[in-house]
């Protein structure tokens, strides 16, 4: 766990995390950041604490002795948001001290009381403050379905610090740079795939909430944005705030200027008018991303397909139904709210086309609104007429999807 000073009276204790499925189902590739943040003044408090992912809480009393913080003079625990990477730390937190007081929204009271049977909680609304003493004053700020009901905002003024939780966060995990102003080139276009990772997996189902959420943000003074992963903004807090408003807009049709082919073949015959496809985004410089279904994992493939502008969809029939891994993909997709996107489905068929009516299906059971090119099926191998009509739909493709690129 390493400390790191934000501001005078303010420390940041952050740990690298992997090797776990967030949220019990996303692969985390690169690994993921926990943060947490101690605000002295004469009293102290912890927002979103971390005591350390063995749950010993020495480890916890060994990094706060580090920053001079004496546990027993801890006095709030500020819980932002209640999902355990940011509150399962409570219980073994009372092995430390057991004389302190949880803040947090009522929603999340709700959830304290019965995940971890607390029952010495202050409630705050907007605009409610705590004055620690010393110029340092916290007021809250409720930010629901952030990506919880009960998230909140915690601002501290006199440093103009956010404490953001889960907004304005990314996975992957820190070396030795945790500020914006330190990050190389190569950690910042990281922290950019990161963070597209982060939105389109934990962030996007929420999106309406978070475009409120980031007017909210804007509406205060903020000089440092403090999220509860990934790096600390305290050079250009309104890049991060610039690069989710863009994120919201890849959920809702708009992308990179780049495709990405969803695909599977059973037996080769999709393949071949597949690699057609490449040659022409090729040809035509785009840039695009292959992921073969159900090789890929899930997280990369909600990240790839939600930061293009484009989708191809190559599959064929299986058993009158579209290609059952390509299926569940784009059903998961429509389970996101990825909306708006600009697609164009290929593929072969045996003895009998169906696909094309479970594509629809998919389509509008999830509302996903998505733009299609005239799909073409084939039966068996592709033949020089239907190359001809795959190449046609990618052109058709490239064309339509530029009035949506948003880099």
């Amino acid at each position: 766990m390493r400390k790191l000073k934000i501001a005078d009276g303010i420390h940041m204790l952050t740990m690298n995390v992997e090797d776990i499925l967030f949220e019990g189902m996303w692969e985390l590739a690169n690994g993921v950041t926990l943060n947490s943040y101690i605000v002295q003044g004469e009293k102290t408090a912890i927002i979103d604490g971390v005591i350390g992912w063995d749950g010993v809480p020495e480890t916890l009393y060994k990094s706060l002795e580090e920053i001079d913080v004496d546990p027993q003079s801890i006095d709030y625990l500020i819980v932002n948001h209640m999902e355990p990477d940011h509150s399962g730390w409570i219980s073994n937190f009372r092995k430390v001290k057991d004389d302190f007081t949880i803040i947090c929204t009522d929603k999340a009271a709700k959830m304290v009381s019965s995940f971890y049977n607390e029952d010495k909680i202050r409630i705050v609304k907007e605009g409610d403050t705590l004055d620690l003493g010393e110029g340092k004053v916290l007021s809250f700020h409720p930010v629901p379905n952030v990506h919880w009901p009960d998230t909140m905002y915690t601002y501290e003024s006199s440093t103009k610090t956010l404490f953001s939780c889960d907004m304005f966060g990314a996975f992957g995990r820190m070396g030795d740079h945790c500020f914006d102003d330190e990050l190389t080139p190569e950690e910042i276009d990281f922290f950019e795939s990161e963070g597209i990772r982060y939105y389109s997996n934990v962030m996007i189902t929420f999106t309406p909430s978070v475009r409120k959420a980031i007017e909210k943000a804007k509406a205060l003074d903020v000089k440092t944005i403090a999220p509860g992963h990934g790096p600390v903004y305290r050079a250009n807090p309104q890049k991060i705030m610039d690069d989710y408003y863009r994120f919201a807009k890849y959920a809702e049709g708009s992308g990179k200027n780049e495709v990405t082919i969803l695909w599977g073949s059973m037996y080769g015959m999709t393949s071949k008018a597949i690699e057609h496809a490449e040659s022409i985004l090729q040809k035509e410089g785009i840039k695009y991303n292959k992921l073969h279904m159900p090789i890929e994992s899930e997280s990369e493939m909600v990240a790839t397909a939600f930061k293009s502008a484009g989708i191809i969809i190559a599959a064929p029939t299986y058993e009158y139904k579209l290609f059952p891994p390509v299926a569940a993909a784009l059903n998961e997709l429509g389970r996101k709210k990825i909306l708006g996107k600009t697609a164009f489905r290929f593929g072969s068929y045996g003895w009998s086309g169906g696909a094309e009516n479970e594509l629809k299906e998919i389509n509008e059971r999830n509302k996903m609104k998505w733009d299609f090119i005239e799909s073409v099926e084939f039966e068996g191998a592709p033949k020089e007429e239907d190359l001809k009509k795959v190449e046609e739909g990618v052109l058709e493709l490239i064309k339509k999807m530029k009035e949506k690129v948003v880099e």
